[in-house]
């Protein structure tokens, strides 16, 4: 077994009725890269998260994402936002 962790950030933004959108992820190579990038992000309405996932891309088993930054508006319950 081949364990792996990457680096991603999300980005979430809101609709007309306020509800939050979360956009696609971006990959990043560590966990600074992460953060930072998601501290810049930050805006009106918006908002980003910095985490990690660690496990097994060849039987796609992924252990919990660990938050590494919350900046911003976001979901209080970011778990469905950052599980497969």
């Amino acid at each position: 077994m081949m364990t792996l962790t990457y680096f991603a950030v999300l980005p979430f933004s809101h609709s007309i009725d306020g509800d939050f959108i979360p956009e696609a992820a971006i990959e990043m190579r560590g966990a600074e890269q992460a953060r930072a990038t998601a501290s810049r992000m930050v805006g009106e309405g918006r908002g980003a998260v910095a985490f990690s996932k660690t496990g097994d891309p060849a039987t796609n088993e992924w252990q919990d994402a660990v938050i590494l930054g919350r900046y911003g508006d976001l979901p209080d319950d970011l778990a469905p936002y950052t599980s497969d």
